[in-house]
């Protein structure tokens, strides 16, 4: 049901896909009933100031520490500067470009509070990527770090009307003359307040659109069932908060709670678990990758205050979990989300982890593997992972929403395969599944066993063209420093790969690197690999 939008400006609601197009939204369960009205900000900030978390830490930065009431003060001044000083009416898109720090999440909130729609943005992105996401959100308002402006000021913005800039003082003495106090617009449930551009890892990003109820359903579901965090939480981690991952997992799931947000402008994993352990964090969210990394680490740093840790962005393998448990003896807690459910929806609680798994669908959501026709597969077989819950897909004018979206069920690009005890199993991405010689290969199961070899850093693997066999496994490896990437080590990572797993799943060809492309929310950028292996033959 579409209660009466806030917004003036419809450009988003008009652009909203067909109902007949939209996911089933799965409403039934108590902590998902909302009222019909609703602010986001006002449900995660300004309700900490009614249960007496006023003077709690709200966020911990190198450069400042905000109470809940100093950054719900800054919050309404900024609203107030967007609204009174630079025209904003409610459904106006205002992109902001920041590294993680208390402007940013200030910000962030005073868009939601005004009524306007978010388009955050990752700090590393050009001209070009800005241009292409301005002119499909249309985008009026722009509030950016003065320290990331060059590249918005070269980007093409037809609708860009404001660009105020801070860490100059621009928007400082903005706020500096604004009036305290700012009544938070009188937005729907169901009006969008968040665009989220995929990273980006399958080429073309999307605009994914989300609703005031959506950024509650995330704090209600995963985080209060799957979690558990408490108020006396201090949560770290890297994603960026234009990541929806780093946006719940480091503003939105502590606020729910009154807990504490330690945010870091560069938190690679050399540097994060000096930062835990200073900081006495609790809950870290962060990639695989970066946990691989850190076990190495652990034993010189105090990690003793953490409880829990999120590793999501992309797939666990298996030695990374094993590695993180024997450094840490904490179980990593796998998690499958997407920027068009908005966070996590397949994960375990602490309890109830299974290594290898992923885990079992988020209270509130289910999820089934489907052949190509949407009918479920008996349990143990491979197929396409479909989903609904209380999030999902809607994209911003977009005809790739049929794709995404089909029979009311998000079909989410990823192959599972769930076992008798209703446990999902990674596999691989639907487009990373290697046909060679009549085999389905799994590129993550290959890259799972090559990373159990004490010489591999990294690796990505993706089917190259074979004229034999169709395709073949090729494993881009960057090996540690001290080995020799030549003829031997390439056999020796063959024969490994062989007495790991079935020896038909082998790399035929390993080539090594230096780097691997990356996203900037540290996912592995496979169609890159793919488009190598293609032009190498």
């Amino acid at each position: 049901m579409t209660h009466h939008s806030a917004h003036r400006d419809r450009f988003c609601r008009d652009g909203l896909p067909p109902r007949d197009q939209w996911p089933d939204f799965l409403l039934d369960r108590p902590e998902y009933h909302y009222p019909p009205r609703l602010n986001c900000a006002v449900e995660l900030l300004d309700r900490n100031l009614e249960r007496g978390r006023g003077d709690h830490p709200a966020l911990v930065t190198p450069a400042e520490t905000l109470t809940y009431a100093q950054l719900a003060d800054r919050v309404d001044r900024i609203a107030r500067v967007l609204v009174d000083r630079l025209g904003l009416v409610p459904g106006n898109r205002v992109l902001l470009r920041s590294a993680n720090n208390a402007w940013m999440v200030a910000a962030y909130f005073a868009v939601l509070k005004a009524g306007g729609i978010v388009v955050a943005t990752m700090p590393l992105l050009r001209a070009k990527e800005l241009s292409e996401m301005l002119a499909k959100a249309r985008i009026s308002h722009a509030l950016c770090d003065a320290r990331l402006v060059a590249e918005l000021r070269k980007a093409a913005a037809p609708a860009l009307r404001h660009l105020v800039t801070w860490g100059d003082g621009m928007l400082e003495a903005m706020v500096a003359e604004a009036d305290p106090g700012f009544p938070a617009c009188d937005t729907a449930a169901d009006d969008i307040c968040l665009i989220g551009f995929t990273s980006g890892s399958t080429g073309v990003p999307k605009a994914t659109l989300h609703f005031h109820r959506d950024m509650l359903a995330i704090c209600d579901g995963y985080a209060m069932q799957v979690l558990k965090p408490e108020a006396t939480d201090i949560f770290i981690g890297s994603p960026p908060l234009a990541f929806t991952f780093g946006l719940g997992g480091l503003v939105l799931f502590p606020f729910r709670v009154g807990a504490t947000a330690v945010l870091l402008e560069r938190a690679p994993p050399e540097d994060l678990p000096a930062a835990i352990a200073r900081h006495r964090a609790s809950i870290c969210f962060t990639a695989p990758t970066a946990y691989r990394v850190m076990a190495g680490l652990a034993a010189q740093h105090d990690l003793s205050s953490l409880r829990r840790c999120v590793s999501a962005g992309e797939a666990l393998p298996r030695p990374i979990f094993d590695a993180w448990h024997q450094a840490t003896g904490l179980a990593l807690m796998d998690g499958i989300g997407a920027t068009e459910m908005l966070h996590i929806f397949i994960a375990a609680p602490a309890e109830a982890i299974r290594p290898g798994a992923t885990g079992l669908p988020v209270p509130g959501y289910r999820a089934r593997v489907v052949d190509e026709a949407g009918r479920e597969v008996p349990r143990g077989t491979a197929g396409r992972l479909a989903v609904q819950g209380p999030t999902g897909c809607r994209y911003l004018d977009d005809p790739r929403q049929a794709q995404y979206v089909q029979a009311g069920w998000n079909i989410t690009g990823d192959t599972y395969i769930q076992d008798a005890d209703g446990y999902f199993w990674y596999q691989a991405r639907n487009d990373d599944m290697i046909v060679s010689a009549g085999y389905n290969i799994a590129g993550p199961e290959v890259e799972a066993a090559l990373l159990t070899h004490p010489s591999v850093a990294e690796c990505g693997v993706v089917g190259a063209p074979d004229a034999e066999r169709g395709m073949v496994v090729r494993a881009y490896v960057v090996p540690k420093p001290g080995y020799s990437a030549d003829a031997a080590l390439a056999r020796a990572l063959q024969d490994h790969v062989k007495a790991e797993i079935a020896p038909y799943k082998y790399p035929r060809s390993v080539v090594f690197v230096a780097t691997l492309p990356r996203t900037e929310t540290g996912k592995l950028q496979r169609f890159a690999l793919r488009r190598q292996a293609g032009e190498a033959g």
